[in-house]
């Protein structure tokens, strides 16, 4: 039984499991990281509630990799609408994101996932650094939500139900808040039962699942959004009546990892001739990073 007595926290990751129900799932509240992110550039508020949604699902995701070092990238890539290149990505707790979008369109607030895209896929990259084999999987970017693909890319990939629910509050005037919930109904032989195929209607009607979706599916978006509700207490108003034990994650912050020693390492791989031709005038190559929107110039 959680508990609703623990205060807010701006950033945080917070995993949970029902074991009795074959569940597992994660809260996420971003706040300070997610402004410091969409403060590098001016985006307009459509593409900046996408981009504040992009980054919940792409902490949501990566903070389930057990191993710290391990590395997730989320990457959409399209053609026909006003935003051609969506990337973030995630490790050890710090994430990062750009949009490339038509500053010329008009992009009102509400637009649709295909207005914003046209037609394109969503690529999730799993990188476990940990021996484990690097994973990718595409889906294409369907349905009303970047939320809606990631829940097709989890039954389609990873054969997993699962529930998406991402919120996003707040503007540039006034700041962002987003908060997101993932629920997945595991394979029972991770537990030590049978093995249910999300394919088959017995795991899409399994009633542990129904039931835990049926408590999920209640979560508000005011909720997600609400900085002065803990996690812990948003949990416990949806499984008050399950057992839950929960699992304090890395808090969520800002992280570009570009610096001019980072660069310097990347362009010693390529050849003398490669870098002569990179050079400018005062034998500098510069490179800019457009997750924090620096030009870094550096002396190779």
């Amino acid at each position: 039984m959680i508990l609703e007595t623990i205060a807010p926290v701006a950033d945080r990751s917070l995993g949970f499991t029902v074991a009795a129900r074959n569940v597992r799932g994660r809260v996420v509240r971003l706040d300070a990281s997610l402004n410091a992110v969409l403060a590098a550039h001016k985006y307009p508020d459509a593409i900046a509630r996408l981009l504040a949604e992009a980054l919940v699902l792409t902490t949501m995701l990566g903070s389930t990799l057990q191993d710290g070092a391990g590395q997730m990238t989320m990457q959409a890539q399209a053609k026909g609408g006003a935003v051609d290149l969506l990337v973030c990505d995630y490790r050890a707790g710090a994430v990062r994101g750009y949009i490339r979008f038509d500053d010329s369109a008009t992009i009102p607030s509400g637009m649709s996932l295909p207005g914003l895209f046209g037609t394109g896929h969503l690529a999730i990259t799993l990188d476990p650094t940990s021996g484990s084999e690097r994973y990718q999987g595409i889906v294409p970017l369907e349905g009303a939500s970047l939320s809606d693909a990631v829940r097709g890319y989890f039954e389609t990939s990873e054969q997993l139900p699962t529930l998406v629910h991402v919120a996003v509050s707040g503007d540039a005037a006034t700041g962002w808040i987003a908060g997101g919930l993932l629920v997945q109904h595991l394979a029972r032989s991770e537990l030590g039962g049978e093995r249910l195929s999300v394919a088959s209607d017995e795991q899409r009607a399994h009633p542990d699942w129904e039931h835990v979706l049926a408590l999920a599916s209640t979560v508000r978006d005011a909720e997600l959004t609400d900085p002065a509700l803990s996690e812990e207490t948003l949990l416990w108003r949806l499984f008050h009546e399950e057992q839950v034990r929960i699992v304090d994650g890395i808090a969520p912050t800002r992280g570009c990892r570009c610096s001019a020693a980072h660069i310097r390492d990347v362009l010693g791989r390529f050849s003398e001739e490669d870098r002569a031709g990179m050079r400018d005038d005062d034998g500098l190559v510069k490179v800019d990073c457009e997750f924090c929107a620096r030009t870094f110039a550096v002396e190779i």
